[in-house]
Protein backbone atom coordinates (compact mmCIF):
# COMPACT_ATOMS: atom_id res chain seq x y z
CA UNK A 1 0.00 0.00 0.00
CA UNK A 2 0.99 3.81 -0.83
CA UNK A 3 2.66 5.44 2.47
CA UNK A 4 -0.43 7.74 4.17
CA UNK A 5 1.98 10.38 4.63
CA UNK A 6 4.28 12.87 1.53
CA UNK A 7 6.41 14.82 1.88
CA UNK A 8 4.43 17.55 3.64
CA UNK A 9 1.99 15.70 6.19
CA UNK A 10 -1.22 13.82 4.60
CA UNK A 11 -2.96 15.72 1.67
CA UNK A 12 -5.98 14.80 -0.35
CA UNK A 13 -9.30 16.04 -1.82
CA UNK A 14 -11.49 16.69 1.52
CA UNK A 15 -13.83 14.82 2.61
CA UNK A 16 -12.90 12.29 -0.29
CA UNK A 17 -9.30 11.11 0.56
CA UNK A 18 -9.13 13.15 2.96
CA UNK A 19 -12.09 12.25 5.47
CA UNK A 20 -13.82 13.57 9.03
CA UNK A 21 -13.19 9.42 9.95
CA UNK A 22 -9.83 9.90 8.95
CA UNK A 23 -8.57 12.34 10.70
CA UNK A 24 -10.20 11.59 14.00
CA UNK A 25 -8.41 8.63 13.27
CA UNK A 26 -4.86 10.29 12.59
CA UNK A 27 -5.57 12.64 15.68
CA UNK A 28 -6.26 9.52 17.90
CA UNK A 29 -3.58 7.82 16.63
CA UNK A 30 -0.70 11.11 16.89
CA UNK A 31 -2.31 11.15 20.34
CA UNK A 32 -0.64 7.74 21.28
CA UNK A 33 2.44 8.29 19.57
CA UNK A 34 3.44 11.71 20.32
CA UNK A 35 2.54 12.09 23.88
CA UNK A 36 4.61 8.63 25.07
CA UNK A 37 8.49 9.03 26.63
CA UNK A 38 10.23 10.47 29.33
CA UNK A 39 8.47 14.16 29.04
CA UNK A 40 5.09 12.66 28.75
CA UNK A 41 5.79 10.55 31.86
CA UNK A 42 7.21 13.64 33.95
CA UNK A 43 4.02 15.62 33.01
CA UNK A 44 1.68 12.51 34.37
CA UNK A 45 3.69 12.29 37.26
CA UNK A 46 2.92 16.38 38.14
CA UNK A 47 -0.46 15.47 36.82
CA UNK A 48 -0.85 17.68 34.25
CA UNK A 49 -2.34 16.64 30.70
CA UNK A 50 -0.81 17.05 27.52
CA UNK A 51 -1.74 19.99 25.48
CA UNK A 52 -1.96 20.15 21.62
CA UNK A 53 -2.05 23.50 19.28
CA UNK A 54 -4.41 23.19 16.35
CA UNK A 55 -4.75 25.58 13.72
CA UNK A 56 -5.71 26.17 9.82
CA UNK A 57 -5.89 28.19 6.81
CA UNK A 58 -9.23 29.52 5.46
CA UNK A 59 -10.34 26.75 2.68
CA UNK A 60 -14.08 25.92 4.13
CA UNK A 61 -12.81 21.81 4.37
CA UNK A 62 -10.69 23.16 7.41
CA UNK A 63 -13.33 23.94 9.85
CA UNK A 64 -14.93 20.23 9.70
CA UNK A 65 -11.75 18.80 9.59
CA UNK A 66 -10.62 20.94 12.71
CA UNK A 67 -13.99 19.84 14.49
CA UNK A 68 -12.28 16.27 13.90
CA UNK A 69 -9.38 16.79 14.83
CA UNK A 70 -9.93 18.25 18.27
CA UNK A 71 -12.58 15.37 19.06
CA UNK A 72 -9.98 12.86 17.97
CA UNK A 73 -7.60 14.65 20.19
CA UNK A 74 -9.79 15.86 23.19
CA UNK A 75 -11.21 11.75 23.18
CA UNK A 76 -7.76 10.91 23.80
CA UNK A 77 -6.95 12.80 26.56
CA UNK A 78 -5.23 15.80 24.93
CA UNK A 79 -6.12 19.46 25.68
CA UNK A 80 -6.52 21.60 22.82
CA UNK A 81 -6.03 25.03 21.87
CA UNK A 82 -7.47 26.10 18.62
CA UNK A 83 -5.53 28.61 17.29
CA UNK A 84 -7.76 29.41 14.45
CA UNK A 85 -6.93 30.75 11.11
CA UNK A 86 -3.20 31.59 10.83
CA UNK A 87 0.00 30.71 8.84
CA UNK A 88 1.52 27.50 9.47
CA UNK A 89 4.87 28.78 10.85
CA UNK A 90 2.91 30.66 13.40
CA UNK A 91 1.45 27.37 14.57
CA UNK A 92 5.07 25.99 14.74
CA UNK A 93 6.04 29.03 16.77
CA UNK A 94 3.30 28.60 19.24
CA UNK A 95 3.75 25.07 19.72
CA UNK A 96 7.37 26.32 20.28
CA UNK A 97 6.32 29.23 22.57
CA UNK A 98 4.01 27.32 24.90
CA UNK A 99 5.62 24.31 25.63
CA UNK A 100 2.69 22.24 23.55
CA UNK A 101 3.35 18.73 23.76
CA UNK A 102 2.61 19.01 19.37
CA UNK A 103 0.99 20.88 16.90
CA UNK A 104 -1.46 20.28 14.13
CA UNK A 105 -2.11 23.16 10.86
CA UNK A 106 -4.97 21.64 8.77
CA UNK A 107 -3.98 23.12 5.49
CA UNK A 108 -2.73 22.17 1.39
CA UNK A 109 -0.78 25.22 1.36
CA UNK A 110 -0.47 26.28 -2.09
CA UNK A 111 -3.32 23.85 -3.11
CA UNK A 112 -6.55 24.48 -4.98
CA UNK A 113 -9.55 25.33 -2.41
CA UNK A 114 -10.83 21.76 -2.22
CA UNK A 115 -7.79 20.10 -1.37
CA UNK A 116 -6.74 20.12 2.31
CA UNK A 117 -3.85 18.50 4.52
CA UNK A 118 -2.86 17.55 7.86
CA UNK A 119 0.70 18.67 9.30
CA UNK A 120 1.53 18.16 12.71
CA UNK A 121 4.57 19.68 14.15
CA UNK A 122 6.60 17.86 17.28
CA UNK A 123 7.23 19.26 20.75
CA UNK A 124 9.16 22.46 19.64
CA UNK A 125 7.53 23.24 16.65
CA UNK A 126 9.31 20.81 14.41
CA UNK A 127 8.23 18.94 11.59
CA UNK A 128 8.32 15.15 12.27
CA UNK A 129 10.67 12.67 10.60
CA UNK A 130 9.61 9.91 8.44
CA UNK A 131 9.94 7.34 10.94
CA UNK A 132 7.57 9.04 13.51
CA UNK A 133 4.61 9.71 10.88
CA UNK A 134 4.98 5.95 10.50
CA UNK A 135 4.10 5.37 13.51
CA UNK A 136 1.19 7.36 13.67
CA UNK A 137 0.23 5.65 10.81
CA UNK A 138 0.83 2.09 12.06
CA UNK A 139 -1.27 2.68 14.83
CA UNK A 140 -4.81 3.61 13.39
CA UNK A 141 -4.85 0.17 13.26
CA UNK A 142 -4.28 0.29 17.58
CA UNK A 143 -5.83 0.71 20.77
CA UNK A 144 -6.04 3.99 20.84
CA UNK A 145 -6.67 6.41 24.55
CA UNK A 146 -10.11 6.29 25.67
CA UNK A 147 -10.15 8.19 29.01
CA UNK A 148 -13.59 9.29 30.70
CA UNK A 149 -15.03 11.42 33.41
CA UNK A 150 -12.64 13.89 34.42
CA UNK A 151 -9.59 12.71 31.74
CA UNK A 152 -11.36 13.55 28.64
CA UNK A 153 -9.31 16.42 27.50
CA UNK A 154 -10.76 20.01 27.19
CA UNK A 155 -11.30 22.49 24.00
CA UNK A 156 -10.24 25.70 24.44
CA UNK A 157 -9.61 29.08 21.74
CA UNK A 158 -6.04 30.17 21.54
CA UNK A 159 -7.24 33.51 22.58
CA UNK A 160 -3.75 35.37 22.16
CA UNK A 161 -2.63 33.23 19.00
CA UNK A 162 -1.95 36.09 16.70
CA UNK A 163 -0.90 38.55 19.16
CA UNK A 164 1.53 36.31 19.80
CA UNK A 165 2.78 35.55 16.35
CA UNK A 166 3.20 38.78 15.35
CA UNK A 167 5.02 40.45 18.69
CA UNK A 168 7.62 37.16 17.79
CA UNK A 169 7.55 38.56 14.11
CA UNK A 170 8.12 42.31 14.95
CA UNK A 171 10.95 41.42 17.70
CA UNK A 172 13.58 39.46 14.86
CA UNK A 173 13.64 42.80 12.88
CA UNK A 174 16.85 44.49 12.98
CA UNK A 175 15.43 47.79 11.78
CA UNK A 176 11.99 49.44 11.16
CA UNK A 177 10.80 49.60 7.50
CA UNK A 178 9.89 53.31 7.54
CA UNK A 179 9.98 54.81 4.30
CA UNK A 180 9.26 52.14 2.32
CA UNK A 181 5.63 50.80 0.04
CA UNK A 182 5.45 47.42 0.15
CA UNK A 183 2.58 45.95 -1.78
CA UNK A 184 1.05 42.23 -0.12
CA UNK A 185 -0.76 39.51 -2.15
CA UNK A 186 -1.94 37.30 1.04
CA UNK A 187 -3.47 35.08 -1.59
CA UNK A 188 -6.64 34.90 0.24
CA UNK A 189 -4.98 32.93 2.82
CA UNK A 190 -4.12 32.38 6.66
CA UNK A 191 -1.30 35.45 6.17
CA UNK A 192 -4.99 38.06 5.34
CA UNK A 193 -4.99 39.49 8.80
CA UNK A 194 -1.90 39.30 10.00
CA UNK A 195 0.90 39.96 7.60
CA UNK A 196 -0.64 43.67 6.76
CA UNK A 197 -0.61 43.93 10.29
CA UNK A 198 3.28 43.59 10.93
CA UNK A 199 4.51 45.33 7.91
CA UNK A 200 2.51 48.53 9.24
CA UNK A 201 3.71 48.24 12.70
CA UNK A 202 7.37 47.82 11.41
CA UNK A 203 6.92 51.31 9.58
CA UNK A 204 6.15 49.99 5.93
CA UNK A 205 3.13 51.65 4.09
CA UNK A 206 0.90 48.82 3.20
CA UNK A 207 -0.93 48.26 0.02
CA UNK A 208 -3.04 44.63 0.54
CA UNK A 209 -4.34 42.58 -2.28
CA UNK A 210 -6.11 39.29 -2.24
CA UNK A 211 -7.04 39.45 1.76
CA UNK A 212 -10.42 38.64 1.65
CA UNK A 213 -10.91 34.99 2.08
CA UNK A 214 -13.75 33.46 1.45
CA UNK A 215 -13.21 29.59 2.35
CA UNK A 216 -13.09 28.69 -1.62
CA UNK A 217 -11.25 31.43 -3.03
CA UNK A 218 -7.75 30.55 -1.44
CA UNK A 219 -4.88 30.19 -4.26
CA UNK A 220 -7.53 30.99 -7.16
CA UNK A 221 -5.39 33.28 -9.26
CA UNK A 222 -3.27 34.89 -6.73
CA UNK A 223 -0.50 34.70 -4.35
CA UNK A 224 2.83 33.31 -4.73
CA UNK A 225 2.12 31.11 -7.74
CA UNK A 226 0.34 33.81 -9.77
CA UNK A 227 3.11 36.43 -9.26
CA UNK A 228 1.72 38.66 -12.51
CA UNK A 229 -1.36 40.01 -10.02
CA UNK A 230 1.42 41.55 -7.40
CA UNK A 231 3.53 42.71 -10.32
CA UNK A 232 0.35 44.70 -11.75
CA UNK A 233 -0.39 45.95 -8.22
CA UNK A 234 3.25 47.07 -7.50
CA UNK A 235 3.43 49.01 -10.56
CA UNK A 236 0.21 50.50 -10.39
CA UNK A 237 0.73 51.63 -7.00
CA UNK A 238 4.67 53.07 -7.74
CA UNK A 239 5.27 50.75 -4.73
CA UNK A 240 8.98 49.76 -3.69
CA UNK A 241 8.45 46.26 -3.92
CA UNK A 242 5.69 42.99 -4.12
CA UNK A 243 5.54 40.53 -1.40
CA UNK A 244 3.47 37.34 -2.79
CA UNK A 245 2.82 34.61 0.49
CA UNK A 246 0.89 31.19 -0.27
CA UNK A 247 -2.17 29.72 1.39
CA UNK A 248 -0.95 28.89 4.31
CA UNK A 249 2.07 31.56 4.54
CA UNK A 250 5.60 29.56 4.42
CA UNK A 251 6.70 30.89 0.87
CA UNK A 252 7.72 34.18 0.45
CA UNK A 253 8.29 35.61 -3.32
CA UNK A 254 8.68 38.81 -4.12
CA UNK A 255 9.10 41.29 -7.10
CA UNK A 256 10.49 44.91 -7.62
CA UNK A 257 9.12 48.13 -8.91
CA UNK A 258 9.30 47.10 -12.29
CA UNK A 259 7.91 43.48 -11.44
CA UNK A 260 10.21 41.87 -11.81
CA UNK A 261 10.25 38.52 -10.36
CA UNK A 262 12.93 37.87 -7.12
CA UNK A 263 12.98 34.41 -6.81
CA UNK A 264 13.70 32.28 -3.29
CA UNK A 265 17.01 31.66 -4.69
CA UNK A 266 17.62 35.54 -4.92
CA UNK A 267 15.92 36.02 -1.67
CA UNK A 268 18.47 33.67 0.02
CA UNK A 269 21.18 35.32 -1.99
CA UNK A 270 20.19 38.83 -0.39
CA UNK A 271 19.68 37.66 2.79
CA UNK A 272 23.09 35.54 3.26
CA UNK A 273 24.99 38.03 2.35
CA UNK A 274 23.27 40.55 4.68
CA UNK A 275 23.91 37.99 7.45
CA UNK A 276 27.39 37.26 6.78
CA UNK A 277 27.58 41.18 7.55
CA UNK A 278 25.86 41.34 10.45
CA UNK A 279 27.52 38.17 12.34
CA UNK A 280 23.87 36.16 11.91
CA UNK A 281 25.18 33.42 9.38
CA UNK A 282 26.35 30.83 11.61
CA UNK A 283 29.37 28.79 10.08
CA UNK A 284 29.21 31.09 6.85
CA UNK A 285 26.99 28.33 5.53
CA UNK A 286 23.18 28.37 3.36
CA UNK A 287 22.08 25.28 3.16
CA UNK A 288 19.57 24.85 -0.47
CA UNK A 289 18.72 22.36 -2.94
CA UNK A 290 20.30 20.42 -6.04
CA UNK A 291 17.60 22.48 -7.73
CA UNK A 292 18.86 26.26 -6.59
CA UNK A 293 20.63 28.01 -9.36
CA UNK A 294 23.96 27.93 -9.92
CA UNK A 295 24.34 31.59 -9.90
CA UNK A 296 23.14 31.84 -6.02
CA UNK A 297 26.66 28.86 -6.25
CA UNK A 298 28.73 31.72 -7.72
CA UNK A 299 27.50 34.36 -5.87
CA UNK A 300 28.15 32.44 -2.38
CA UNK A 301 31.78 31.85 -3.70
CA UNK A 302 32.41 35.16 -4.10
CA UNK A 303 31.10 36.11 -0.69
CA UNK A 304 32.87 33.55 1.29
CA UNK A 305 29.85 31.83 2.44
CA UNK A 306 30.04 27.39 2.20
CA UNK A 307 26.74 26.33 0.35
CA UNK A 308 25.50 22.72 1.39
CA UNK A 309 23.31 21.08 -1.08
CA UNK A 310 20.03 18.30 -0.51
CA UNK A 311 17.26 16.54 -2.06
CA UNK A 312 14.21 18.88 -3.05
CA UNK A 313 12.03 19.49 -0.36
CA UNK A 314 11.91 22.34 2.68
CA UNK A 315 11.99 18.77 5.46
CA UNK A 316 15.45 18.07 3.58
CA UNK A 317 16.68 21.44 4.13
CA UNK A 318 15.43 21.04 7.37
CA UNK A 319 17.50 18.29 7.97
CA UNK A 320 20.65 20.04 6.38
CA UNK A 321 20.32 23.15 8.73
CA UNK A 322 20.34 20.94 11.69
CA UNK A 323 23.51 18.39 10.54
CA UNK A 324 25.19 21.42 9.95
CA UNK A 325 24.79 24.11 12.44
CA UNK A 326 23.10 26.77 10.30
CA UNK A 327 21.54 29.48 10.24
CA UNK A 328 19.67 30.00 6.77
CA UNK A 329 18.45 27.48 3.66
CA UNK A 330 15.59 27.44 1.34
CA UNK A 331 14.60 27.16 -1.98
CA UNK A 332 13.62 28.58 -5.07
CA UNK A 333 9.77 28.11 -4.83
CA UNK A 334 10.08 30.37 -1.85
CA UNK A 335 10.58 28.34 1.55
CA UNK A 336 13.19 30.52 3.25
CA UNK A 337 14.15 28.74 6.80
CA UNK A 338 15.77 31.24 9.40
CA UNK A 339 16.67 29.27 12.20
CA UNK A 340 17.56 31.99 14.48
CA UNK A 341 13.68 32.83 14.40
CA UNK A 342 11.99 29.98 13.24
CA UNK A 343 11.45 25.88 13.24
CA UNK A 344 10.01 26.01 9.51
CA UNK A 345 9.97 28.16 6.46
CA UNK A 346 8.11 31.45 6.74
CA UNK A 347 6.74 33.29 4.60
CA UNK A 348 5.71 36.42 6.36
CA UNK A 349 9.52 36.42 8.44
CA UNK A 350 11.47 36.35 5.00
CA UNK A 351 9.45 39.31 3.56
CA UNK A 352 9.72 41.29 6.86
CA UNK A 353 13.88 41.03 6.85
CA UNK A 354 13.78 41.24 2.60
CA UNK A 355 12.39 44.57 3.09
CA UNK A 356 14.10 45.48 6.03
CA UNK A 357 17.77 45.10 4.04
CA UNK A 358 16.28 47.66 1.55
CA UNK A 359 15.37 50.22 4.48
CA UNK A 360 18.77 49.14 6.45
CA UNK A 361 20.81 50.05 3.26
CA UNK A 362 19.22 52.33 1.54
CA UNK A 363 18.99 50.17 -1.96
CA UNK A 364 15.96 49.32 -3.82
CA UNK A 365 15.33 45.10 -4.35
CA UNK A 366 16.72 45.43 -7.82
CA UNK A 367 20.06 46.67 -6.42
CA UNK A 368 20.36 44.05 -3.51
CA UNK A 369 19.31 41.02 -6.42
CA UNK A 370 21.82 42.08 -8.29
CA UNK A 371 24.21 40.21 -6.32
CA UNK A 372 23.86 37.54 -7.88
CA UNK A 373 23.47 36.74 -11.36
CA UNK A 374 20.42 34.19 -12.78
CA UNK A 375 21.80 31.47 -14.93
CA UNK A 376 18.86 30.75 -17.19
CA UNK A 377 17.41 27.73 -16.47
CA UNK A 378 15.69 24.84 -18.25
CA UNK A 379 13.21 22.25 -17.15
CA UNK A 380 11.85 20.03 -18.91
CA UNK A 381 9.71 16.93 -17.67
CA UNK A 382 9.96 14.05 -20.07
CA UNK A 383 7.22 11.28 -19.04
CA UNK A 384 5.86 8.14 -20.12
CA UNK A 385 9.14 6.41 -19.11
CA UNK A 386 11.01 4.22 -16.74
CA UNK A 387 12.04 6.32 -14.40
CA UNK A 388 13.52 3.79 -12.14
CA UNK A 389 15.94 2.75 -14.77
CA UNK A 390 17.69 6.27 -15.02
CA UNK A 391 20.37 5.39 -13.31
CA UNK A 392 23.54 3.71 -15.26
CA UNK A 393 22.21 3.83 -18.74
CA UNK A 394 25.32 4.12 -20.84
CA UNK A 395 24.10 5.86 -23.34
CA UNK A 396 22.20 8.58 -20.84
CA UNK A 397 25.60 9.01 -18.93
CA UNK A 398 27.58 9.83 -22.39
CA UNK A 399 24.80 12.61 -23.16
CA UNK A 400 25.35 13.93 -19.63
CA UNK A 401 28.71 14.26 -19.77
CA UNK A 402 29.07 15.68 -23.68
CA UNK A 403 26.91 18.58 -22.51
CA UNK A 404 28.91 18.55 -18.80
CA UNK A 405 31.77 19.21 -20.86
CA UNK A 406 30.20 21.55 -23.24
CA UNK A 407 28.61 24.03 -20.17
CA UNK A 408 32.61 23.51 -18.67
CA UNK A 409 31.80 26.03 -15.40
CA UNK A 410 29.34 28.20 -17.30
CA UNK A 411 26.72 25.63 -16.23
CA UNK A 412 25.32 22.25 -15.05
CA UNK A 413 23.11 19.04 -15.93
CA UNK A 414 20.99 17.63 -13.48
CA UNK A 415 18.35 14.80 -14.00
CA UNK A 416 16.40 13.47 -11.57
CA UNK A 417 13.65 10.69 -11.51
CA UNK A 418 9.72 11.73 -9.91
CA UNK A 419 8.92 9.76 -6.60
CA UNK A 420 5.60 9.24 -7.77
CA UNK A 421 5.21 8.72 -11.24
CA UNK A 422 6.85 7.69 -15.01
CA UNK A 423 8.84 11.03 -15.14
CA UNK A 424 12.20 12.10 -15.51
CA UNK A 425 13.21 16.07 -14.56
CA UNK A 426 15.58 17.05 -16.87
CA UNK A 427 17.32 20.54 -16.05
CA UNK A 428 20.15 22.27 -17.64
CA UNK A 429 21.26 25.94 -16.81
CA UNK A 430 24.56 27.76 -19.17
CA UNK A 431 24.93 31.35 -19.45
CA UNK A 432 22.52 31.54 -22.31
CA UNK A 433 19.08 31.08 -22.74
CA UNK A 434 19.34 29.28 -26.12
CA UNK A 435 22.62 26.66 -24.70
CA UNK A 436 20.02 25.58 -21.79
CA UNK A 437 17.44 24.94 -24.00
CA UNK A 438 19.00 23.10 -26.59
CA UNK A 439 21.02 20.95 -24.65
CA UNK A 440 17.97 20.23 -22.19
CA UNK A 441 15.98 19.09 -25.17
CA UNK A 442 18.81 16.86 -26.07
CA UNK A 443 18.67 15.37 -23.34
CA UNK A 444 15.62 15.05 -23.13
CA UNK A 445 15.53 13.17 -26.14
CA UNK A 446 18.08 10.60 -25.04
CA UNK A 447 15.85 9.80 -21.78
CA UNK A 448 12.67 9.21 -23.76
CA UNK A 449 14.22 6.87 -26.56
CA UNK A 450 16.32 5.01 -23.56
CA UNK A 451 13.39 4.49 -21.01
CA UNK A 452 10.40 4.78 -22.93
CA UNK A 453 7.71 2.44 -21.34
Amino acid sequence: MARLFGTDGVRGLANRELTADLTLALAQSAAVVLTSGRRAEARRAEGRRATAVIARDPRISGEFLTAALSAGLASSGIDVLDAGVIPTPAAAFLVSSIGADFGVMVSASHNPAPDNGIKFFAFGGTKLPDEVEDRIEAALDADHLLPTGGEVGRIRRFADAEDRYVIHLLGTLPNKLNGLHVVLDCAHGAASAISPEVFTDAGAKVTVIAADPDGLNINDGVGSTHLDVVAAAVVAHGADIGIAHDGDADRCLAVDAQGNVIDGDQIMAILAVSMKERGHLKNDTLVATVMSNLGLHKTMEKHGIKVIQTAVGDRYVLEGLAEHDAALGGEQSGHVIMTEYATTGDGILTGLHLVAEMARTGKTITELASVMTVYPQILVNVRGVDHRALGGNAAIDAAVAAAEVELADTGRVLLRPSGTEPMVRVMVEAADQATADRLAHQLADVVKSELAL
